[in-house]
């Protein structure tokens, strides 16, 4: 029985010992493979860089000594590639593909070279590059009210301009393309336009520019003439064309007939000082390009004043690519029996608005028919009050408008301070608003309380509110209502909200079209 269990010992142990070098040479044959072909990368990803650069990155494979990228414009890979860089190493990766064309869209692949074996088969990735930007700053003094200098740097290919508005295509001659310069005749005086550079079909360059006022029956102004005196004494459809310099007012200006005061150059606004106009005998009113500053204006008032109640409306007052500012009461006050056709006020930036005594746009006794505020940067204003104010006795004395209320776009910085300041105190019968796209930043303060007010989540869409949380939810103030719509809460990355540049970084936001324009570039 011993001898029995001795040779049953005896077998299990060189089963084991046979069963343990079994095992080596199984880890010996794993640790030793060797394949005839390099492994393919990983994980390929392609980004844009400076609008027509690709940056590509990969993981490294053990048996790859170098790597090859191939370029092409064919989705499926057809033909010969635009570009082929081969002999890359790893330590190069992430790698950025340089000098390729702005608004086009590659495929790309890569492989893995080893040595002594098969290359790798390829991985792809496809991407589109940004549309590039090689139009020149502007020359104004080639800007003219019917034609524009348009330069690029000499040499660079392209085919045609085109400009809008009016469809106006423009073919690029060989003399033009050394040159790096070309002259569109033809425009419209005070017009803004964009204007395209195209090699092909592809965007090489994009930039807008505001033709002059062309004066033809304006009536050109210079500082040194009495401005308030011209525009009391205006006949109905005048134009004032403002050349540039400073206008000291410091006094309340009465317009009785329907005129315009314009910049005669965009680029150099007239300043014009002191001054509150106070509209009657139902007139229009148009100002464009602009700085209309409030610094020494009587009684600290407001900057445009309805003084004449009627029965019959107003003209339009319109507001355009003005920088105004130092108005302690308000932008607009209409106090009396007032109907307005249309208020737009479009492109500004608005600054020092304090709102002391006043609201922002303060209809109390009037209304107009629509309101379009959009475009605007308002910042360090509406302190002390409300934003938008028309009180209930504007539709008891116009009880057949419903007044349409549209605010767009705008960038809304440092504003309604107080928890219990709105942006919307509008308690009329007849009322619609729509808020879209705008930002809200660092502001307190809420959308209303007022159970008069209309707020439609339908027609609040895609705004930003940035450390403006009482805009959403959780205000103290009783009624508060809250943007029931589409919103996010993103930092814009303001450049220098303290100097007045809004220029914004949040990526989101600039794809999305949220916010002042003029700070999305």
């Amino acid at each position: 029985m011993k001898r029995n269990n001795l040779y049953i010992s005896l077998f299990f142990l060189m089963a084991l010992i046979g069963f343990s070098a079994c095992k080596d040479n199984t880890v010996e044959e794993i640790t030793s493979l060797q394949t005839d072909r390099a492994f393919s990368p990983t994980d390929l990803t392609s980004s844009v860089v400076n609008k027509t650069g690709v940056k590509l990155t990969w993981k490294a494979v053990n048996n790859a000594k170098t790597y090859t990228i191939e370029v092409f414009e064919t989705a499926d890979f057809s033909g010969t590639p635009l570009k082929s860089i081969s002999n890359i190493a790893f330590t190069q990766v992430p790698y950025t593909v340089t000098g390729l064309a702005g608004d086009t869209q590659y495929s790309i692949r890569v492989k893995a070279i080893g040595e002594g074996v098969t290359d790798s088969k390829w991985i792809t990735a496809t991407v589109k590059t940004d549309a590039e930007q090689i139009f020149k700053a502007i020359n104004t003094a080639k800007l003219t009210s019917n034609s524009v200098v348009l330069n690029w740097p000499a040499g660079e290919p392209a085919t045609t301009i085109t400009l809008t508005p009016g469809n106006i295509t423009h073919t690029i001659t060989a003399a033009e393309i050394t040159a790096g310069e070309a002259s569109i005749t033809g425009l419209t005086g005070e017009t803004l336009y964009t204007a395209k550079l195209l090699n092909g079909a592809k965007v090489r360059g994009t930039t807008t520019f505001t033709t002059l006022l062309d004066l033809g029956g304006a009536i050109p102004v210079m500082p040194t003439d009495n401005l308030a005196a011209l525009m009391a004494n205006a006949k109905a459809g005048d134009v004032f064309a403002l050349f540039p310099g400073t206008y000291n007012i410091n006094a309340d200006v009465i317009v009785t007939n329907s005129i315009s005061l314009k910049g005669a150059k965009p680029s150099e606004k007239p300043a014009i000082k002191g001054m509150v106009v106070r509209v009657k005998a139902n007139a229009g009113l148009g100002l464009k390009d602009l700085e209309i500053d409030g610094t020494g204006s009587l009684n600290g008032s407001q900057a445009i004043i309805y003084d004449e109640a009627s029965d019959n409306a107003y003209g339009n007052l319109s507001i355009e690519n003005c920088v105004i500012k130092n108005y302690v009461k308000g932008l607009i006050y209409v106090n009396l029996k007032t109907l307005i056709e249309s208020v737009s006020i479009k492109g500004n930036i608005i600054s020092s608005i304090e709102c002391n005594g006043g609201d922002f746009i303060d209809f109390r006794s009037g209304l107009t028919k629509t309101l379009n505020f959009s475009n605007n940067t308002v910042y360090a204003s509406v302190l002390a009050r409300d934003f938008f104010r028309m009180d209930p006795t504007g539709s008891t004395n116009f009880p057949s408008i419903t007044s349409v209320i549209t605010v767009s776009t705008n960038t809304l910085n440092g504003m309604c301070n107080g928890a219990a300041n709105r942006l919307f105190y509008v308690r009329l019968a007849k009322h619609e608003i729509y808020f879209s796209k705008n930002i809200v930043a660092n502001s307190g303060g809420i959308l209303t309380n007022q159970a008069s007010t209309i707020i439609v989540a339908a027609n609040f869409t895609a705004n930003n509110y940035f450390n403006a949380p009482t805009y959403m939810s959780g205000s103290a103030t009783s009624g508060a209502k809250y943007d029931a719509g589409t919103f996010t809460t993103l930092n814009p990355g303001f450049n220098a909200p303290a100097t007045g540049n809004f220029t914004i970084s949040q990526t989101d936001l600039k794809a999305n079209g949220i916010g002042d324009p003029r700070w999305r570039n």
